[in-house]
C-alpha cells in the first residue's frame, strides 16, 4: 500500500488488464458498434466511425502500396483535422509507426526527423507540405522522402456551407485555400483524394501490443531531439485508463483542441476517444469564442487543455453567451492553474480542474489528480498501475515524505527507449526495489496523503504555455546567425505563458551595431518553430563561463530572475 492509495477513487480499479490488441483494433471495433455514430465533428462537417476506419483502410492500402512495410516510420505534419486521425490509424493499419511532428517546425528543424527516423514517406497537409520537401531534399542523396502525401484542409469539409459560427473569419484563407502541391526532389507527391482512391484492401494487420506503434520526439538538455519509442501497449494502457478516468463512455463528447502531435493530445484526448467510441470536436487550433461554442452546441462532455486556454476562455467578452453547463470532466496539464482560476470554475459551474502531470516518455498521465479530490496546483497521485517515488538525484535511493528529490516512474506506460540512443536510454533509468524506474528530470516532493508535487527542474527546460522548450536545441539553431557568436537562452516570466524564451547573445566583432535585438527575432521566426523563438533578445560582451569553458546559464537565469538582466 502506497500512502495515496487511501484516498483512490472507490469507483476505480488501481490496476487495470490492458487489451491485448493493437490501437487499430479499438478503431475497427467501434466501426463495427456504431458505424453511423459520430467519431469526428469539424467545423460543422461529422465524419463517422465507418467513414474514418474505411478511409484510414484506404489509404493503408495505398501506403503499402508505396512500400510502407511492418515497422517503417511515417510522418505526419499538420495540425489538428480529420485528416489528421485517419492518417494516424492509417499507418498503424499498415503495420507501420506513426512519427508525429509539430507543425510549427521549419525546413531546417524538419531535417533532423527525416534523417533520424529514416522515414521515406511523410504525410502533411499544403500550407507546410513546402517545408517537408525543402528539409528532403536537403539531405544526403537517398536519404530523403520518396514520397510525400499531401492533403488541403478543405478535403474535410465543404467550403461554401461554412458558417461565420463554424469557423473565425480570420481562419478563412489558411484552410480554405486550395495550395499547389510541392516538388519532391527524388521522390514522388500524391494528393489526398488520389490517395485514398484505392480499390484494393491493405495486407493482414500484423502488429500487437508489443510492436512499435509511435514515434514522439522530445528534447533534452544537450543535443538533438530523440524519438521515444512507444510499443501500442504503452499507449493503450493510458488510452484505457484515461477514459476511466475521466468517466468516458460511448456519450462522451471530447474537445480535441491540444495539438494531436503532442502526446497529451494524442493519447489522452484521440486515443481516449477512440477507444472508447466517444464523438471527438476537433478544432484545427486555439480560438477562445469558437471553443465557447463548440462547448455549448455540442453539449461537450469532457474538455482536457492546458490552463491559459481557460484562462482565455474566462476573459472573452462573450463568455456569458456560453452554455458550459454540458462539461463534467476539466482538466489538463502543461503549467499549474493559477489558484482564483480554479476557484472561478468551481464557483461557476461546480467543476474541479483536474491537474495531471506526464512526460513524452510516459503516454501522457504518470500522474493524475482524483476527480473527486483534487488538489489545486498539484500533479495528482501515481496513475494506474504506476509506481512513482522520490529519489535523492544523486544517490537514487527514496527520500522521506516531504523532502525533495527527483520523480521517478515505474508503470506500463513508461516508453521502452529513446530510438537509436541506448547509452541516453541506459541513463534514464535506474533500479529501486527490484523495480526499472524512469527518471523523469523534474524534482518534486510528496505529501503524506501520496499527492505530487513539482518544485523545480534538474533538466534545463522552459515551459511557454504548456509547450516545453529546450535551450540547447535553440541555441544550435541561433548558432546559424551569421551574426550570432554565442547565445544563452533562458526562462523569462510571462504573465500569459507562464514562461518565455529570452535570449543572451554575444555579437561578433564584425557585426556590432550593425544587428538590431529585433532583427535577430526576425531571423529566428523565419528558422524555427514559433514557440520556440525567443520574445526577448539581450546583447551583451561576453557570456559567464566556469573554469572549462561552459557557459554558466545559471548564473544568467538567476539574474533574470531577480530583474537584474
Amino acid at each position: 500500500m502506497r500512502p495515496h492509495h487511501a484516498f483512490w477513487p472507490s469507483r476505480l480499479p488501481q490496476a487495470i488488464t490492458v487489451p491485448a490488441t493493437s490501437l487499430w483494433d479499438n478503431l475497427a471495433v467501434n466501426a463495427r458498434r456504431y458505424p453511423d455514430k459520430p467519431a469526428l465533428v469539424f467545423l460543422g462537417q461529422e465524419t463517422s466511425y465507418r467513414a474514418l476506419h474505411d478511409g484510414a483502410e484506404r489509404l493503408a492500402a495505398r501506403l503499402q502500396a508505396l512500400g510502407v512495410r511492418k515497422g517503417d516510420r511515417v510522418v505526419l505534419f499538420m495540425q489538428n483535422c480529420p485528416q489528421w486521425v485517419l492518417a494516424h490509424f492509417a499507418i498503424l493499419r499498415a503495420n507501420a509507426v506513426v512519427v508525429p511532428v509539430n507543425p510549427m517546425n521549419r525546413a531546417q528543424e524538419l531535417q533532423h526527423y527525416l534523417l533520424d527516423s529514416e522515414a521515406r514517406v511523410a504525410i502533411a497537409t499544403a500550407d507546410i507540405a513546402g517545408e517537408l520537401a525543402t528539409a528532403s531534399a536537403a539531405l544526403p542523396e537517398g536519404q530523403g522522402l520518396q514520397h510525400l502525401v499531401v492533403t488541403q484542409y478543405a478535403d474535410a469539409f465543404d467550403a461554401p456551407s461554412l458558417s461565420p459560427q463554424d469557423m473565425p473569419d480570420t481562419w478563412r484563407e489558411w484552410l480554405c485555400t486550395h495550395r499547389p502541391l510541392p516538388l519532391l526532389h527524388g521522390g514522388q507527391v500524391h494528393a489526398w483524394h488520389e490517395a485514398l482512391d484505392s480499390a484494393g484492401a491493405p495486407a493482414a494487420l500484423e502488429v500487437g501490443p508489443g510492436d512499435l506503434a509511435v514515434l514522439p520526439y522530445t528534447s533534452g538538455t544537450t543535443g538533438l531531439p530523440k524519438g521515444c519509442m512507444h510499443p501500442h501497449r504503452s499507449i493503450m494502457h493510458n488510452a484505457v485508463a484515461g477514459s476511466l478516468w475521466g468517466g468516458a463512455t460511448a456519450e462522451s463528447v471530447v474537445l480535441g483542441v491540444l495539438p494531436l502531435f503532442h502526446i497529451t493530445g494524442m493519447v489522452s484526448v484521440m486515443h481516449c476517444a477512440m477507444y472508447c467510441g466517444a464523438t471527438l470536436v476537433l478544432m484545427p487550433r486555439w480560438d477562445r469564442d469558437l471553443a465557447g461554442r463548440l462547448i455549448s452546441r455540442y453539449r461537450v462532455t469532457s474538455w482536457t487543455n492546458i490552463p491559459t486556454m481557460i484562462i482565455d476562455l474566462l476573459a472573452s467578452p462573450h463568455f456569458a453567451q456560453y452554455d458550459l453547463s454540458s462539461l463534467q470532466y476539466i482538466g489538463g496539464g502543461g503549467a499549474a492553474m493559477p489558484q482564483a482560476v480554479a476557484q472561478r470554475l468551481l464557483e461557476l459551474y461546480g467543476l474541479r480542474y483536474v491537474e495531471g502531470y506526464g512526460l513524452t516518455e510516459t503516454a501522457a498521465p504518470s500522474h493524475s489528480n482524483p476527480p473527486d479530490r483534487p488538489k489545486q496546483q498539484c500533479l495528482g497521485i501515481p496513475f494506474m498501475g504506476t509506481d512513482a517515488r522520490v529519489v535523492d538525484p544523486q544517490t537514487l535511493q527514496e527520500v522521506p515524505v516531504g523532502e525533495q528529490g527527483e520523480i521517478v516512474i515505474h508503470g506500463p506506460e513508461v516508453f521502452s527507449g529513446y530510438w537509436k540512443h541506448p547509452e541516453a536510454t541506459a541513463a534514464a533509468f535506474m533500479e529501486l526495489e527490484g523495480r526499472r524506474f524512469f527518471r523523469s528530470g523534474d524534482l518534486g516532493r510528496m505529501d503524506e496523503e501520496g499527492y505530487f508535487f513539482l518544485t523545480d527542474r534538474l533538466k534545463r527546460m522552459i515551459n511557454a504555455s504548456g509547450f516545453k522548450v529546450w535551450p540547447a536545441e535553440v541555441e544550435a539553431l541561433m548558432f546559424r546567425h551569421p551574426a550570432i557568436q554565442e547565445a544563452c537562452v533562458i526562462a523569462a516570466q510571462d504573465d500569459y505563458r507562464g514562461e518565455t524564451v529570452k535570449a543572451v547573445v554575444v555579437l561578433r566583432a564584425s557585426h556590432q551595431g550593425q544587428v538590431s535585438e529585433e532583427e535577430i527575432v526576425a531571423w529566428c521566426r523565419e528558422h524555427m518553430a514559433v514557440y520556440k523563438v525567443p520574445r526577448l533578445v539581450r546583447f551583451v560582451d561576453a557570456l559567464p563561463k566556469s573554469g572549462s569553458g561552459k557557459v554558466m546559464w545559471r548564473l544568467l537565469q538567476e539574474a533574470q530572475n531577480a530583474g537584474q538582466l
